[in-house]
């Protein structure tokens, strides 16, 4: 195994990683780095398909084929960004444009942490496994999919660029991208993720009078913003009540108040027939969807009979459950044992509440554990990544895929 180490290439895998981080890549814009990762593989000799999700958003799948007689892993990242780098509160922040800097032993740029740092080190742990002259048992598959990024589309809001959540590898288990079990590179600073929460977006409306200003006067309750305030003091009130019921292990859970929306800045000379409030309810991978949306209309239920004249309408209009995996499964064991060989201790466990794509992938019985690196979240300076971290995890990816595969 310490053979297989020493093939990882620091250089190699700063320059896929920054060629990576080069390609534009916002959700709903896959295409060109899309077609690059299936260059890279086919060049590597992996059998390399193209999924079109829907027309410039490809997901591709390589496989190395094994000797047979082993177990099959995935390495499974996404190549959309969180953001297009365009955004005004991100201008002039190095670490949130597309476009790579390495200094000071990082890697800065967008999506560098989440997640093109990852699938460069798949890219580079199937070299240094081909260089090192391993063949596996069992089939390696790297998959780049589009459309993990947490949007989706809602009201004026629709198109390509809002379709995330899991949407490419929903169509990649779908399509034949299947195997025994997979390795998300997510950033979570070296520790294995156990389990992660999933979610439920809740809307929230109260409705008034649509009338001009003029004729507004002594009527100001029953506008449907302020109308909103009464709901929404009631939401903070039942809050606490939710992250205690919804705890896991030693994690509460949350809920975010995401946003607000009423009226019309354009026309202010009228009051709004309807007022939204958007939540955003995390769920732990123990609770089913449906629990989680009949304690969310219990929610509902209470505040139209406190407020009855407030109109209170509600739409729960993303379902995404969490996921969760043994701590004794052989997946966990393999990776254990990696992550000791490389940094000499094992490694850490973890609980999250951000989502992932192995809510996806392990409802299709594909055991599925997040591991990546990770320089923590983005600071002033954005996202980034220590290129040192990078190689170590490139190596355990290699080990892993080793244990788990089996070696002919």
């Amino acid at each position: 195994m310490k053979g297989l180490l020493n093939k990882v290439d620091r250089d190699s895998l700063v320059e896929t990683a920054s060629d990576l981080v080069n390609i534009p890549s916002p959700t709903g814009h896959e295409q060109e780095a899309a077609e690059y990762v299936a260059r890279t593989l086919g060049r590597l000799g992996l059998q390399v398909s193209w999924q079109e999700v829907e027309d410039g958003r490809p997901n591709v799948l390589g496989r190395l084929e094994g000797a047979g007689g082993g177990k099959s892993l995935m390495f499974n990242g996404h190549m959309d960004t969180s953001y297009s780098g365009r955004e005004p509160w991100l201008s002039g922040i190095e670490g949130f444009r597309p476009e790579a800097t390495v200094r000071d032993g990082h890697i800065f740029g967008l999506g560098i942490s989440n997640m093109k740092g990852a699938l460069a080190c798949y890219i580079e742990a199937v070299r240094a496994l081909q260089d090192a002259g391993v063949r596996l048992m069992g089939d390696l598959l790297v998959a780049a999919v589009v459309g993990e990024i947490e949007k989706t589309q809602w009201g004026e809001f629709r198109g390509a660029e809002y379709r995330g959540y899991a949407a490419g590898s929903r169509h990649l288990v779908s399509h034949g991208g299947v195997a025994d079990m997979c390795v998300l590179g997510e950033p979570t600073e070296q520790k294995v993720v156990l389990a992660h929460y999933g979610t439920v977006w809740l809307r929230i409306s109260t409705r008034g009078p649509f009338v001009h200003t003029a004729f507004s006067g002594g009527g100001l309750e029953r506008n449907s913003i302020v109308r909103m305030r009464d709901v929404l003091d009631a939401v903070l009130e039942w809050i606490p009540s939710w992250e205690q019921r919804t705890a896991y292990r030693d994690r509460p859970g949350v809920v975010n108040v995401g946003a607000i929306n009423g009226g019309f800045a354009w026309r202010v000379s009228r009051t709004p027939a309807r007022t939204d409030l958007f939540l955003d309810a995390r769920v732990p991978p123990s609770m089913p969807m449906t629990e989680a949306t009949a304690a969310l209309g219990e929610l509902v239920r209470g505040l139209q009979e406190r407020f009855p004249q407030h109109g209170i309408r509600s739409e729960a209009y993303v379902t995404a459950p969490g996921a969760e995996i043994a701590e004794d499964h052989e997946l966990i064991r393999a990776l254990d044992e990696s992550h000791e060989s490389v940094f000499g201790s094992p490694p850490e466990r973890d609980v999250v509440r951000w989502f992932s794509d192995a809510s996806v992938l392990s409802r299709y019985g594909i055991a599925t554990v997040n591991y990546g690196t990770s320089s923590g979240l983005p600071g002033a300076e954005g996202e980034n990544l220590e290129i040192a971290a990078l190689v170590d995890t490139a190596k355990v990816y290699a080990l892993t895929a080793a244990r788990v595969c089996g070696v002919a």
